[in-house]
């Protein structure tokens, strides 16, 4: 079965991705990056190449999102995958049930920080930025889509619709917020040891947790993305050159960034969620 590592797009996936294949699929903890190769995407065209034909036409894609799970769950192992889809239902096609899924691993970000992260990932402004985070989840809106060049048409939906789709009713669920990762990444570390060993035969040493969190450091991330071992970045739309992913992280203060309008607007739209998660007071 199905663990998701699932989150909005530019919220820390493939950093925790990172500590989880470094915990998991490394015997001393080091971190390289071919490790996140066992966490794979889904969607994507490799895992639906044989299903469908067109990967532009969405309504054969959501026909195949559970055969594609019941194709990858045949061998009754759990296996952890990525992904930055909504856990919809959309025209009675549920994005995953019960059967394929054992728990989900949900790592969400403040959205005003969102904005500068999706802007650089994107080569979107700031303005359009922020209203890529209120992208109606309707289908056939394309700014409701993000497409990857190893995967294929992913619905987001809302900031706030993605976060509920993810968490509402869910009881075998971690979430994990992104400050905290930059904050307290051991606690954080700890924590997500602790909630993967109700599904894993898991074992770690302190040695070995200390190399996880030296190599995973988003600093660390950064020089081994300049030294060119990382190979998901994207391009920049403009300038057809290569846009930095592990870009500010922690740096990304959004008080010094973003316009009052574009904060109020945030605030405002998602107050609910945002004070849940202890974004707002």
């Amino acid at each position: 079965m199905i663990i998701w590592l699932a989150s909005y797009p530019k919220s820390g996936n493939t950093w925790l991705r990172s500590i989880i294949s470094a915990l998991l699929y490394s015997a001393d903890g080091v971190f390289n990056f071919e490790l996140l190769k066992k966490v794979q995407q889904f969607p994507n065209k490799k895992i639906f190449k044989d299903l469908i034909e067109d990967f532009s036409n969405f309504s054969e894609i959501k026909k195949n999102w559970i055969v594609a799970q019941d194709r990858i769950n045949l061998n009754n192992e759990t296996k952890l995958l990525k992904t930055h889809h909504g856990k919809y239902t959309v025209e009675k096609s549920n994005f995953t049930d019960n059967k394929n899924t054992l728990a989900t691993i949900y790592i969400v970000r403040d959205p005003r920080t969102l904005v500068k992260s999706i802007s650089n990932h994107f080569t979107l402004s700031l303005n359009d930025a922020s209203k890529f985070l209120f992208a109606s989840s309707v289908i056939g809106n394309s700014k409701s889509f993000e497409e990857r060049k190893d995967g294929i048409l992913t619905l987001l939906g809302k900031w706030n619709d993605h976060y509920r789709s993810w968490t509402r009713n869910n009881n075998n669920l971690l979430i994990i917020k992104y400050e905290d990762l930059v904050a307290n990444p051991e606690t954080e570390l700890i924590k997500l040891i602790k909630f993967l060993k109700k599904y894993l035969n898991l074992n770690t040493s302190e040695k070995k947790n200390k190399m996880i969190l030296e190599t995973t450091s988003f600093s660390n991330l950064q020089n081994m993305e300049k030294l060119g071992l990382f190979k998901e970045s994207v391009i920049n739309k403009k300038t057809d050159s290569k846009v930095n992913f592990f870009h500010l992280g922690p740096k990304n203060k959004w008080q010094d960034i973003l316009d009052k309008k574009i904060v109020s607007e945030i605030e405002k739209n998602f107050y609910s969620e945002m004070k849940e998660l202890g974004y707002l007071k």
